[in-house]
């Protein structure tokens, strides 16, 4: 196995080819949230949250799933500040992701996803959803947000 790599989207849209998924992660503190992309990589939709303990554990889910669901890569949300800088928890999933590089022979994208959270709330709270189902669902929800713009860049490259 040769060891991951992580990419700009530009460049893992150079290597694509035919139908496969992606993978979506959004990195929470104490959860991972996870969206997948259809085989014609067009639509994301929310998959499942992890609950997150230690790397090895919150990794074993991740890989059972690049496994069944034949992932081709994963695009990781990158909580960047508003101003475009890094902060701990920008640092924290550049860890994560070059961790992640040593475990997997998978692309990795790191894909800014300021205000993806703040949208699917507000989406949640226009959609009437109670504070628990909210909560439920959030992550993986920001997932599908962080993945379909990944998604919606990959069309526009002409690589989707």
């Amino acid at each position: 196995m040769t060891q991951a790599q992580i990419v700009t989207l530009e460049q893992l849209a150079a290597t694509l080819e035919g139908e496969a998924r992606l993978l979506g992660l959004d990195l929470g503190t104490k959860t991972i949230g996870l969206a997948l992309s259809d085989l014609s990589r067009t639509v994301a939709t929310p998959l499942e949250t992890i609950a997150r303990t230690k790397f090895t554990n919150d990794i074993k889910r991740l890989f059972e799933l690049i496994e069944t669901m034949e992932i081709i890569a994963l695009v990781i949300g990158l909580p960047l500040n508003l101003n475009g800088s890094e902060g701990p928890r920008a640092q924290a999933t550049r860890s994560f992701a070059r961790n992640l590089t040593k475990h997997t022979n998978l692309p990795l994208v790191l894909w800014d996803e300021r205000l993806s959270t703040v949208a699917v709330e507000r989406t949640l709270l226009e959609a009437d959803v109670s504070r628990k189902r909210r909560a439920e669902v959030i992550d993986k929800m920001a997932a599908s947000f962080i993945l379909q713009g990944a998604l919606d860049r990959l069309a526009n490259i002409g690589a989707g």
